[in-house]
């Protein structure tokens, strides 16, 4: 059994956390820390402690893992105070502000001889893991380009901030995320060329991103934006032999924003067959295909089984410290190109 804490009671923790970390047998959800804990939208879960004291966390012994379910800037300081009550740590996206912040926080981890890793949910999405389910198949032949979409129409968003903010930046927040789908399956690229972009204007809010990862024959492409109305692809994979289109998201999110979650919804996050990605292709006798492919089943309590193994029986941690450390230096650098 592992036994976690949590930092933080927003959306962070109700909507992405507690719905996957409440569905497994060998995890404890015993305290939540919180300033106020009786505010906010999200009704207090039967059986879980709430407090607003944030030392009684800290010096549970019964408690192994805290979650920081906070802003990017309290990362750090919430990070280090768990790694001295001797708890291991899994901090949500962006990990921290700098890579210099998260190279000292990994190695104080090391001396303390815990773990602490970022919350890269996104690694378990469906549409991610079908399109690695048809490269592996081999049906596409050597790969030549892979393009990857996250795209919203939220205007709203950056027409309010009439301000620029390294930290609360489109690409802080959304870019986290593709950025380490490419990271753990293509590893690290030979380069990257950096478009990232204030549609708004000088001193507005960065709302665009276009990121190209070049390797030896292959080029990965991520963007994103606030103002698509009509949302691009999710995946377009080429390959000499064929191209495969997942042209939905993961459903999970939308799912949870309706409040329809994973425990006793079996069907919760699973995409229909009008969701199906397309995959065509030439077989090695030149014949012509195209098929649905069935997409795989995403699940972000998988970042906590994972983290299960590691903590309680040892294994080694799904999530690098060097691919969270190369995201921050992405990250970082991206950032400098738009201001």
């Amino acid at each position: 059994m592992l036994t976690i804490g949590y930092i933080g009671n927003g959306k962070s923790t109700n909507r992405y956390h507690l719905p996957f970390s409440l569905t497994r047998d060998h995890l404890k959800v015993k305290t939540i820390y919180a300033r106020n804990p009786d505010k906010g939208e999200w009704e207090k879960i039967p059986g879980v402690q709430y407090t607003d004291n944030l030392e009684s966390l800290m010096n549970d012994k019964e408690i192994q893992l805290i979650v920081v379910c906070t802003p990017v800037e309290s990362h750090y300081t919430y990070a280090k105070m768990a790694l001295d009550h001797g708890k291991n740590v899994l901090i949500e996206k962006p990990f921290m502000l700098t890579k210099e912040e998260a190279v000292s926080i990994f190695q104080y981890a090391k001396e303390k001889n815990l773990i602490i890793q970022c919350y890269q949910n996104r690694r378990y999405d469906s549409d991610f893991l079908t399109t690695k389910k048809v490269i592996e198949s081999g049906k596409l032949g050597d790969l030549l380009e892979v393009e990857m979409h996250f795209d919203y129409y939220r205007p709203e968003t950056p027409n309010s901030t009439s301000h620029f903010s390294k930290y609360n930046s489109y690409l802080y927040g959304h870019g986290a995320h593709t950025i380490d789908q490419v990271l753990s399956y293509f590893g690290k690229p030979d380069t990257i060329h950096y478009d990232v972009r204030q549609l708004l204007g000088s001193g507005r809010m960065n709302d665009y991103f276009d990121l190209d990862f070049y390797y030896p024959s292959l080029k990965v492409s991520i963007k994103s934006s606030f103002f698509r109305l009509k949302e691009r692809p999710s995946f377009v994979v080429y390959g000499k032999k064929g191209v495969f289109i997942k042209q939905t998201k993961d459903r999970q999110e939308e799912h949870l924003k309706l409040y329809y979650l994973p425990k006793g919804h079996a069907d919760f996050g699973i995409d229909q067959p009008e969701h199906y990605g397309i995959l065509t292709y030439l077989d090695d006798d030149g014949q012509y295909h195209e098929e649905k492919v069935v997409s795989e089943k995403g699940d972000y309590a998988r970042v906590y089984d994972d983290l299960y193994h590691s903590i309680i029986h040892g294994k080694e941690k799904a999530i690098t410290d060097e691919e969270t450390i190369t995201s921050m230096e992405i990250l970082e650098k991206g950032i400098e190109e738009c201001n």
